[in-house]
Formats: C-alpha cells, sequence, structure tokens
C-alpha cells in the first residue's frame, strides 16, 4: 500500500515560506543566526511552526544546523556554488532542449521575464527571475529531471543573491534571458540550450572566477 505525504501544517508551511523569502532576496545573509524565539515572535507563531520549519530547511540545503552554533543561514563558498551550478549546466540546457522540441508551452517563461522587466525591487525580480529558469525547465517532458533541477533550485538563488550583492548585473542578464526565449519560442531547440549553457557559464565566471568551467556550446 502506497504511503501518502505527511501534509505540512499551514503554520509552519507560512514559516517556511517567509523564511525562505528572506533568504533568497538577500534579507537573511550567509552565515546570519535564525533564532527560534526570535522568528516565533516575529511571525507571531509558536516555536514549534518555526522549528520544523527550520528543519526542512536544513534539508533543501538552505540552512545549516549546529550543535554548537545552532541554525544559520547556510554559508556560499566556492566548493558549494560549483557543485550547483555543475549540475545546472549539465541538466538545465538539456531540459529546455527538450521542451523546445516537444513544443511544450512557454507562457509563464514570457510571464517571468515581463515580471522581472516591471519589478519594483531586487527581491522582486530575483523571484522572477527564478521562476524564468523554472518554466524553462518543468515542460521537458521528464518530471525526474525537472524535480533534479528543483532540488538545486534554491541553493543557485542563494549562490546568485550573494553574487549580485557584490555584483548586480540585472541588465546583462535580461537581455540574455530575452535572447533564450526568442530562440525558444522560434522553435530552435539546440540554439536555445546553448545560449541557456552561455548563460549559465558567464555567470559562474563572474560570480566564481576560479571556477575552471570553459565548456560552451
Amino acid at each position: 500500500m502506497t504511503s501518502v505525504p505527511t501534509p505540512i501544517p499551514s503554520r509552519t508551511q507560512y514559516v517556511l515560506d517567509a523564511i525562505k523569502h528572506r533568504i533568497l532576496t538577500g534579507q537573511l545573509t550567509p552565515g546570519q543566526a535564525l533564532v527560534e524565539t526570535e522568528l516565533a515572535a516575529q511571525f507571531g507563531v509558536s516555536k514549534t511552526p518555526v522549528r520544523e520549519a527550520l528543519k526542512t530547511l536544513a534539508g533543501t540545503g538552505l540552512v545549516v544546523m549546529s550543535q554548537y552554533k545552532g541554525v544559520t543561514v547556510r554559508m556560499v563558498d566556492a566548493d558549494m556554488a560549483r557543485e550547483v551550478y555543475d549540475v545546472r549546466l549539465l541538466l538545465e540546457p538539456e531540459a529546455l532542449r527538450r521542451a523546445v522540441r516537444r513544443g511544450a508551452s512557454l507562457d509563464a517563461a514570457r510571464d517571468a521575464l515581463a515580471h522581472a522587466d516591471a519589478a519594483a525591487d531586487t527581491a522582486e525580480r530575483s523571484l522572477a527571475n527564478r521562476q524564468f529558469h523554472r518554466a524553462l525547465y518543468l515542460p521537458c517532458g521528464n518530471p525526474l529531471l525537472g524535480r533534479m533541477l528543483d532540488e538545486v533550485r534554491d541553493q543557485a538563488a542563494l549562490v546568485a543573491a550573494v553574487a549580485w550583492a557584490a555584483d548586480p548585473s540585472w541588465e546583462r542578464e535580461a537581455a540574455e534571458h530575452r535572447d533564450i526565449l526568442r530562440l525558444a519560442l522560434a522553435g530552435d531547440a539546440d540554439g536555445a540550450a546553448s545560449a541557456l549553457h552561455t548563460h549559465i557559464a558567464s555567470f559562474v565566471r563572474r560570480a566564481i572566477p576560479e571556477h575552471p568551467e570553459e565548456g560552451q556550446e
């Protein structure tokens, strides 16, 4: 008999979403302590949903739980960034290639790009950027491939948040996004995949200059 996943209680989900939003938009910075009592007071809940939310975030790699230091936002180092972006470079262009070849709708990607262009602040633009990339790979026709990319999505956003704080590059990346989408909408699967690979690799060279990545499609 197949077991049914236990749903996350609404209060825990609320706290989880709020903390994740703060981390991925840079309001909570890498290494910052996350104190249960303080967060519970901020969100108007008991410590239980905060504790459960932090456990879930630890499982996704956004926070670190230590017996001595407590809970902190995960630090971004070169090794972590390389691991995350190696996965993206290997999988994301192929997922987009498959999505284009199967004629999948890219309306969500177009909407996310428009949302990013109209964003009022960095936080809103960051979230729209994440939605754009997800809208490109999710309709690839392989749910497992989509889930694998979803698993590194938050960690990639954490790396990007740190990089953007040091060197904002929104306009350059927005232009690259428009080119990727143009090729995808034109049905050029290989061209769109190549442009996406170049886009990700370019970010890697800027954010992690010591990275030996040289692959270009």
